[in-house]
């Protein structure tokens, strides 16, 4: 886990997204990781100025088909958190590439900024290592909002 070059230092000054509508698209699967992710997407979003929806899916394969239907509704840039927890089947293979390719896909097939995050884990832990929490050495959710956030507002400017 290295943390180093995080987007989202604490010491980094807020984004300024005002007048961008953001939606986080959120899995329920996985309550204590999944709103830790949750938490941190909002403690940089909340003080941004953006507009900001939730919207909660059972879980990470359902991302990209929710996220791509909030981008087409409006929202300016979507952020995309799940949990996808290794067991001892070929599941967590085929859901997490599916979830990456399919949101991939979302943001190149819309042209609007997809945050990703969406934690692919071996165990548990892993997950609680990086959402924020007070013991946690990570702020996936914080992070994955801070890089759609950063690159709506990129977006919005080269666009005129």
């Amino acid at each position: 886990m290295s943390g180093a070059g995080s987007p989202n230092h604490p010491d980094s000054p807020a984004i300024d997204g005002t007048g961008l509508k953001v939606t986080i698209v959120a899995g329920r699967w996985h309550d204590t990781i999944a709103n830790g992710l949750l938490a941190g997407a909002h403690r940089v979003l909340d003080v941004s100025g953006a507009e900001i929806t939730e919207v909660r899916v059972p879980g990470s394969f359902e991302l990209p088909v929710a996220c791509k239907a909030a981008l087409e509704a409006g929202a300016d840039a979507v952020v995309a958190l799940g949990v996808i927890i290794r067991g001892g089947t070929p599941h967590f293979d085929f859901v997490s590439n599916a979830a990456t390719d399919g949101l991939t896909r979302v943001a190149l097939d819309t042209g609007k900024p997809v945050g990703f995050g969406v934690l692919t884990l071996d165990d548990e832990q892993q997950g609680i290592d990086r959402v924020g929490l007070p013991a946690s050495k990570e702020d996936k959710g914080a992070e994955a909002a801070s890089a759609a956030l950063e690159t709506a507002v990129l977006l919005r400017a080269l666009r005129g």
